[in-house]
């Protein structure tokens, strides 16, 4: 990092393993003024006192720009406050979690209750690291073993939210074929039943299992997340193949919610689903 008049080299700072969007952006930003201001990363880093190195760097993203980094950027691109501002919203990447999975992942640490429905695998906050690792096998391109690792790593970390916030509701919904499917053999499958039965022993976890031979069904259109703020605000996460979409609207959101409402009534209740998972746990 920078001190007084000295020079950062690109080689002081840290470069961001997996940048963030926000990083990306407000390199975009930088960028964009210094070329309206008619400068090359030469130029402008001999006016900010860093190198053309860590000039580039930032603008693509890969390194977290520091306060001096801002202050000069901000006083040699015209002191518009833009930076400043921009500056606030920047956060670096969380290796393991998908870029656009990040978001809803920090508002997961702050909510008061969270929902989930499920009817493609086990949810995160419930796989077992067995389990885990025999989904992230499944990925196609196959992922490196760092890669392995480092997702593994990240989705086991979630899961501490459940035992370390005891005053948030965690609500679970998961479609009965997952739990029958045996993704990575029978002793994964064992010990994946017996992971989420654990957490249905916790006072603030709710499991319920869709029947497969239900015959209403309020969740055709996918999987979901929910969740409520401590000021009430409901929010609401869907995703899909590559991609993931955070839903603030309220009207939408609120639709999701008494959606997942009637899940819950269609599902078995928890004691059921409870006993349900016992004996495909005993089958085994």
């Amino acid at each position: 990092m920078t001190t007084g008049d000295v020079d950062v080299t690109a080689g002081d700072w840290e470069r961001e393993p997996d940048p963030s969007g926000s990083l990306r952006t407000f390199g975009a930003v930088v960028q964009a003024l210094r070329e309206h201001a008619g400068l090359s990363r030469v130029e402008f880093g001999a006016l900010v006192r860093f190198s053309k190195h860590t000039v580039e760097s930032v603008e693509l993203g890969r390194r977290m720009p520091d306060e001096t980094f801002v202050e000069r950027a901000e006083n040699a691109l015209g002191n518009t406050g833009a930076l400043r501002k921009a500056a606030r919203h920047v956060t670096r990447g969380e290796p393991g979690l998908a870029v656009w999975f990040r978001r809803w992942a920090r508002l997961e640490k702050l909510a008061v209750s969270l929902c989930t429905y499920e009817c493609r695998l086990v949810p995160g906050l419930l796989q077992s690291e067995g389990y885990a690792r025999a989904a992230f096998d499944n990925r196609i391109p196959p992922l490196s073993d760092e890669q392995m690792e480092a997702q593994v790593v990240a989705r086991l970390e979630r899961q501490r939210l459940i035992r370390e916030r005891p005053n948030t509701s965690f609500s679970f919904v998961v479609e009965e074929h997952i739990v029958q499917r045996g993704l990575g053999g029978d002793e994964v499958t064992h010990e994946q039943l017996g992971h989420i039965l654990d957490f249905a022993e916790l006072r603030n976890v709710s499991v319920q299992i869709m029947p497969i031979a239900s015959v209403c069904h309020a969740g055709l259109d996918g999987p979901l997340a929910l969740l409520e703020t401590p000021d009430g605000k409901r929010l609401a996460y869907s995703e899909g193949q590559e991609n993931g979409r955070l839903i603030i609207d309220a009207k939408e959101a609120a639709t999701l919610h008494r959606r997942y409402a009637t899940l819950r009534s269609q599902a078995l209740n928890s004691h059921d689903s409870v006993g349900l998972l016992k004996r495909i746990r005993g089958a085994l």
